[in-house]
């Protein structure tokens, strides 16, 4: 079992292509034999945003501070804390932050098929 605050965990900024002023912490991953699921928590600053991006796996959004915009094929949503988020696989979506502080939010997406630890 582990126990551990979210600021103990090393935050890592995002360097993807059409990432901006975004940065990762792994809260739960490959370090702690995480098979089946990886948590992490994501923090967006004041004009920044995700990679306009889309990938094979659903992933679930937790959002916990800030405001934002989540921008998908349905068209741009405004996101604030408390708000859950369910991205389905090969959908194009991408997190802005919309406000003057930092959007902050939980990510939860299966683990690798490669994920050997």
């Amino acid at each position: 079992m582990k126990l551990k605050p979210i600021g103990e965990h090393v935050q890592n900024d995002v360097d993807l292509p059409g990432a901006k002023r975004v940065r990762m912490r792994m809260l739960v991953g490959p370090d702690e034999g995480a098979k089946i699921f990886h948590m992490r928590h994501f923090e967006v600053a004041p004009g920044g945003h995700s990679p306009h991006h889309k990938h094979d796996y659903e992933h679930e959004v937790l959002i916990l501070k800030g405001k934002g915009t989540v921008k998908s094929e349905a068209g741009d949503r405004p996101c604030s804390p408390g708000d859950v988020v369910w991205v389905p696989p090969n959908e194009m979506h991408q997190f802005q932050n919309a406000g003057d502080e930092p959007l902050e939010f939980i990510c939860l997406i299966p683990a690798p098929q490669d994920c050997t630890k």
